[in-house]
Formats: C-alpha cells, structure tokens, sequence
C-alpha cells in the first residue's frame, strides 16, 4: 500500500553505497506537523507508523494532526490504527494461529481458490520455548536428552510446524532448545530497524525501493515488552489481536499518555539490575501508569547496559505500563554488533535514528520534549534489598 503522504514526507536515505526511502519526520514538521520533533521517542515511532500507513480510511490525515495535537495536553481521545512491523509467537499460543492459517487453505481449496493464497501478510516468527520438559539433570548430557524426548513427546506438533513455516511465506520457526522467545527476539530477531521492498512515492514520482521504518511488533506474551530494551516498540496481546496483526489488520489504540522516568548516576558495586527494576516497579505502581508508555531517558542511560534495559523493559506488565521504552544509543549499537547483526544493518540504524530525531547522544539528559512535562519527585523504595543510590528515578 502507497501511502498517501499528505504531508510530503517520503524522502530517501544514503547509507553507505545503499539507498532507503523511509517518512521522514523532519520533513513532516517542516510541512505541516507543527512541534513533532518535542514528541518523546515513543511517540515519534508511532507517528512514523502511521504516516507510513496514511491510507484515508483506517489513517487519515486528521489522526496524523491529532499526534501534532498531543503536544498540548500530553493526553487524547483519538483512536489510532498501529501496523506492527512483525509478530512474535510462542509455541503455546502460537500453534492454534498456524492450524487457523491452515483452515483458512482449506476452505480456500473447498471453494476452488488458490490455497497457496493464504500466507500471513507480516512477517511472523515462532519460537518453540513452552514444550521443555526436564527428565535429566547434573550431567553433561543432560540437555541432548530433554531436547530429544521433547521431539518425542511432541513430534506431531513440530511436523506441522515444519511443514507449515515451508508451506506458508513470511512464516519462521524456531526450532526447540534454542532460547525463552524473549530471549531470542533480543539476541537475534529484533533490528531495530526494518527494511523491505515497497511500491511509493517519492517527490510525486511512483518508484519501487527498499523502505527503512522503525522495527515493531505485538506478541502473544505479556513480556514482549522486553524488546523495548533494545529501542524496539512492542508489547503482548492475545491470540485474537496477534492473529489479525499477522493478517494485515491494524491494532486499534488511543493515543497513550508517556510517563518520563529520568535516571541519573549509576549503581553502587553489588546492586544489580533485579533491584533496580523492582525499586522502578514499586515507584511506577504508586505513580500509576496503567495503560500508559513509560519512556526512560537522562544521563543514567549511559550507565546501564542493553541487558539492564531489556530487564526493566521486560517488567512492564508488573507495573502496568504497555511499554516501558529505551531509545536509540551507542549502546544500541554496539549490542547489534556483539549480537552478530550485520555491519550494514547496524549503519542504517544509526543513520535512520539519527535522521528521524530518534538518537540519544550521551549528553542529551532528557525526553526530546522535556520542557512540556511537568516534573514530581517519587519517594525512594522501602523494600529491604538493597535499594540503588542511583539511577534516581523521577517521574516527569
């Protein structure tokens, strides 16, 4: 789908000897949409998503002016249509959504259509990580042997999932013993940013190139939200949602309120990342943030690692948030690179982020819009662990 682009956005984006066309927030601002670059992070990529998805009907330029009218209150009523990039499944939830794919082929072959016409229309990766059984342990051998009785025990299941991820496209499993689908959405799925061939409009003129666009996804676990770790928005919802996701459908939201948590110092010698999150979680409990993006910004970010990130992000359900979100950084980087990600990929996405005002730098303490929010000290946790004397947290 060519988006309408009534704000004359679609630009393009040398990266090395590689070209992208990607909606470029700048250029909207500079065209119409007064303010956008004050937005927080978040925000910004849920705006990208829609002018992307500009389609008249389930995206209007109304609701493109409505992200514009946020600014002023930090709250709205209006309803957005959010495309995911991608979904991400489990093999517990996942399962029932393939064997619905392949209901939809055969009626599609009762009623003399083409079943090969049924194919998720995002890309879907599901990862086999809810069928471990532990029947050996304290030995070397052990995990060859669970690995192998979980075949057995489940061969009928994974035979359909392999024949269903070589019948339908856009469709990945990944195989048991691998990693938690958490774990492996971080390490090797996520890119932060996505790419893919596409039909649009540049300057008027009709072309066909590879669009860069920030990665997103909805997944069918509560704790999806531990991508956010690594500048990736997502969270979980249920079959139904991810279901229609996977079909093309948009995700129908209002436009969130985002609570600001500014971090400040560093963590003494034997604090870790479990008793930062759950100071952030009791902290964030009593602000209440329900339904809400939290976005985590200031000089504190500098001090804390992706796994740290991914550790609070995955937390969100506990306090409530939908997201709890880390921008784009040098460390975002450097963990695509450690994580084996190519070296092209990684450029675009540090010259995609920068682009689009979505890259942190280690000076910039604050949310790209912090004058607008008013700030509200929260009371330091009681708990009896050890409470870290830094990052502060404060809600703004």
């Amino acid at each position: 789908m060519t988006s309408l682009d009534s704000f004359r956005c679609c630009k393009t984006l040398k990266v090395g000897t590689k070209t992208y066309a990607y909606y470029s927030l700048p250029a909207a601002e500079k065209n119409g949409l007064k303010g956008i670059s004050r937005l927080p992070f978040s925000l910004k990529v849920l705006l990208e998503n829609l002018l992307r998805n500009e389609d008249g009907r389930t995206v209007t330029k109304e609701d493109l002016q409505g992200v514009a009218q946020w600014l002023k209150t930090k709250t709205s009523e209006r309803e957005i249509a959010f495309r995911p990039a991608r979904v991400l499944m489990q093999d517990f939830t996942g399962v029932p959504a393939v064997v619905d794919l392949a209901a939809m082929r055969d009626a599609m072959k009762k009623l003399g259509g083409d079943p090969k016409k049924i194919n998720p229309l995002v890309p879907v990766d599901l990862v086999i990580d809810h069928s471990v059984i532990v029947n050996s342990a304290g030995s070397n051998a052990s995990f060859k042997k669970n690995v192998e009785e979980e075949y057995k025990q489940n061969q009928e299941r994974y035979e359909f999932l392999k024949w269903a991820q070589r019948s339908f496209e856009d469709l990945r499993v990944v195989p048991p013993g691998t990693g938690i689908c958490h774990q492996v959405n971080l390490e090797y799925l996520a890119q932060t940013v996505w790419t893919k061939k596409e039909k649009l409009k540049i300057d008027g003129k009709p072309v066909q190139m590879e669009l860069a666009y920030p990665d997103t996804l909805v997944g069918t676990d509560s704790h999806t939200t531990m991508v956010n770790g690594l500048a990736v928005l997502g969270w979980g919802v249920g079959g139904i949602e991810a279901e229609a996701a996977m079909l093309g459908q948009p995700y129908s939201m209002v436009l969130p309120e985002v609570i600001g948590v500014k971090l400040t110092g560093k963590l003494k010698e034997g604090v870790t990342a479990t008793d930062l999150v759950l100071t952030v979680t009791q902290m964030l409990r009593k602000r209440g943030v329900v339904s809400k993006f939290v976005e985590f910004f200031g000089a504190g970010l500098a001090n804390l690692s992706i796994a740290d990130r991914a550790t609070i992000g995955n937390m969100s359900p506990e306090y409530g948030a939908t997201c709890g979100f880390f921008p784009v950084d040098d460390d975002t980087l450097q963990y695509l690179r450690d994580t084996g990600r190519a070296s092209d990929r990684v450029a675009l996405v540090a010259a995609y982020a920068k682009a689009q005002g979505l890259y942190r730098t280690k000076t910039d303490a604050g949310f790209p819009s912090s004058p607008m929010f008013s700030s509200s000290n929260c009371r330091k946790s009681s708990r009896r662990s050890p409470a870290p004397s830094g990052p502060r947290t404060v809600s703004r």
